[in-house]
C-alpha cells in the first residue's frame, strides 16, 4: 500500500485498495437516510469484482548478498556430518535459486458488458498476472489496456462467455456535500462488503499527483478497496476509492476518490490509445496571493499567474507573456491556481480555446491551439541558450537585497548558465522581507514591477523600486529564477535601504 503525504506531516495517506459506492434510494436525495439501501446493493453488487494480482520476485544471487557465499564445513571423509550439512546447503541453494511469488488484492467495477473494468493503476502496478473475480466467484484473467500514473487509474479487459453487468458514469460535478454514497469492495480480501456514507468535501488536494481533486468522504475504505467506485443515489459512478487519509492503516472516516469528471475521460482515452492523451499549452504557473494581487492591480486573489513558458510552445505561439493572469480557460473559470492543470488537460488535443487573461491590469482573450503533453526531455530540450550582455556597474542593495549584473566573474561564483539574463542576488539580509519570501544569494531577478520590466542591472531594480514607493505601493512585484525555475515574489516597500 502507498503513502502519500497530505499537508499535515503528522500523519500518513494510504491507498486503500477497491471499493465501489452504491447509490440510494429517491428517499435519500430528500435528505433523509433510507430505511435500507439493499434494494439498490443487490443491483449494483455484479458490476463491482474483486482483482488478484501476482508478481514474480526474482530472489538475489548469492553473489548478491555481500559476496560471502556459505561453505560446507569440512568434516572428516565418511563423517555422517558431511553428508548431512551437504544435502542442507544443496536445499538452501534450491530455495535460493527459486523465484517467489507475490500477490495483493484490490477492487474495480464494470463500464462495459464487453468486460471493460476501471481500477487503480496502483492495483495492477508491476503485476504479471492479473485476474479478474466476479461476485459468482468466476475467475478470468485480465488484460491490462491502458494505465495512467498522473491520475491513478488503469482499464482492464476480460473474456467472458456471457455479456457482464456494468454500471454508468455519473457527473461528480453535480455531487454536493452531505449527499449519501455507498461502498462495495474488497477490504482485507474480504470480497462483497458494503459501506454507506456521505460525500466529506470536494476538489481535496492530498498531494497525490498534479490532478488532485478528490471527493472526500467517510463511508469506510480500507486496505483492499482501491479501484472500487463510488456510487451516487442514482446508481451512477461519481468516484473511484483511490486513498485514505489514516495514521494507523485502517479506516478513520476520511477517504478519497478520484471525481469522475476527472476519471470518465482518462479512461476514454486509455480505452481508445493504450495511454492518456492530455492537453499542454507550455506554461508555468503559481498561485496568485493577496500580495501578488495587490501588486499586480487585481481585484481579488484568482487565476493562475503565468511565471514562465516553454519556447515554442501553444502559449507563446499564442503571444502570452510572463505576467499574464489566466481567469477563464475555454470559457471555464480558473478560480484557483491548480484549476488551470486539470481544465488543460482535459480538454482535446489540436482543439483552439479562448484563454481571458489579466494583462497589466486590462482583460483580453486569445486563442490558444492545445499541443499534446510532451515528454520531460522534450520539454527541457526546447532551451535556446543566448549569451547575455555583461555590464560593469557596481553592487547595489536594495530591500535587504545586494544585487549585482551578471559577470563573468558573478557566473562562474555562482555557477550560473551562459544564457542567464537579469540581476544576481549576492547577499541577504536575514531580517528582511526578501529573506522572509526565500530569497537567497545566487537567485536571479529578472523582471520587476506591475509593468514587468526586464531588468539587466541593479541601478534598474533600485530605480523601479523608489518609484514604487513615490506612487505610495505597499508591495512591488519581482520575477526571481532559481535554478532554471521562475516565479513572482511581492515583496512589502515598508523595509529601509542601506545603500
Amino acid at each position: 500500500m502507498r503513502t502519500f503525504p497530505l499537508k499535515s506531516k503528522a500523519a500518513a495517506i494510504l491507498i486503500a485498495a477497491a471499493i465501489c459506492l452504491p447509490a440510494l434510494p429517491a428517499a435519500a436525495q430528500r435528505g433523509a437516510a433510507p430505511p435500507s439501501f439493499a434494494d439498490t446493493i443487490e443491483k449494483l453488487l455484479p458490476s463491482v469484482v474483486n482483482i488478484s494480482t501476482t508478481q514474480v520476485i526474482k530472489r538475489p544471487e548469492r553473489g548478491d548478498q555481500g559476496g560471502q557465499g556459505m561453505e560446507i564445513p569440512r568434516f572428516p571423509p565418511g563423517s555422517p556430518f558431511e553428508e548431512f550439512f551437504r544435502e542442507f546447503f544443496d536445499r538452501q541453494q534450491r530455495q535460493q535459486n527459486t523465484p517467489r511469488r507475490a500477490t495483493s488484492l484490490g477492487s474495480g467495477f464494470i463500464i462495459d458488458p464487453s468486460g471493460l473494468i476501471v481500477t487503480n493503476n496502483h492495483v495492477i502496478a508491476e503485476a504479471d498476472e492479473v485476474t479478474v473475480i466476479l461476485q459468482d466467484d468466476s475467475h478470468l484473467p485480465a488484460k491490462v489496456i491502458g494505465k495512467d500514473t498522473k491520475t491513478d487509474l488503469a482499464l482492464l479487459k476480460v473474456e467472458s462467455s456471457k455479456p457482464l453487468a456494468a454500471v454508468r458514469w455519473g457527473d461528480s460535478d453535480k455531487s454536493r456535500v452531505g449527499d449519501w454514497v455507498l461502498a462495495i469492495g474488497n477490504p482485507f480480501g474480504l470480497g462483497g462488503s458494503v459501506t454507506a456514507g456521505i460525500v466529506s468535501a470536494r476538489k481535496r488536494d492530498i498531494g497525490g499527483g498534479p490532478y488532485d481533486d478528490f471527493i472526500q468522504t467517510d463511508a469506510s475504505i480500507n486496505r483492499g478497496n482501491s479501484g472500487g467506485p463510488m456510487f451516487n443515489m442514482d446508481g451512477e459512478v461519481i468516484g473511484v476509492n483511490a486513498a485514505i487519509y489514516s495514521p494507523s492503516g485502517g479506516s478513520v472516516g476520511i477517504g478519497f476518490a478520484i471525481p469522475s469528471s476527472l476519471a470518465k475521460p482518462i479512461v476514454d482515452q486509455l480505452k481508445q490509445f493504450g495511454r492518456a492523451k492530455r492537453g499542454w499549452i507550455g506554461v508555468r504557473i503559481q498561485t496568485v496571493t493577496d500580495e501578488l494581487a495587490q501588486s499586480l492591480g487585481l481585484e481579488k486573489a484568482a487565476g493562475a499567474l503565468v511565471a514562465g513558458m516553454t519556447e515554442a510552445g501553444p502559449a507563446e505561439k499564442a503571444k502570452l507573456q510572463v505576467g499574464d493572469v489566466i481567469v477563464r480557460f475555454d470559457n471555464k473559470p480558473i478560480d484557483e491556481m491548480r484549476r488551470l492543470p486539470r481544465i488543460v488537460a482535459e480538454t482535446e488535443v489540436g482543439r483552439q480555446v479562448p484563454v481571458e487573461i489579466i494583462r497589466k491590469g486590462k482583460r483580453q482573450t486569445l486563442p490558444i491551439m492545445l499541443a499534446e503533453f510532451p515528454d520531460d526531455e522534450k520539454v527541457a530540450s526546447t532551451a535556446k541558450p543566448t549569451p547575455p550582455a555583461e555590464s560593469a556597474e557596481p553592487a547595489q542593495a536594495t530591500l535587504g537585497l545586494t544585487l549585482a549584473p551578471i559577470t563573468k566573474e558573478t557566473r562562474q561564483k555562482f555557477n550560473l548558465p551562459e544564457d542567464v539574463k537579469g540581476v544576481i542576488v549576492t547577499k541577504v539580509d536575514e531580517d528582511s522581507a526578501a529573506a522572509e519570501k526565500g530569497i537567497r544569494p545566487g537567485h536571479i531577478v529578472r523582471k520587476i514591477g506591475p509593468e514587468q520590466e526586464t531588468v539587466t542591472s541593479p541601478s534598474q531594480v533600485k530605480k523601479k523600486i523608489e518609484e514604487a514607493r513615490k506612487s505610495k505601493q505597499k508591495t512591488i512585484l519581482v520575477l526571481v529564477e532559481s535554478e532554471g525555475a521562475q516565479r513572482f515574489i511581492a515583496l512589502r516597500l515598508d523595509g529601509t535601504d542601506k545603500g
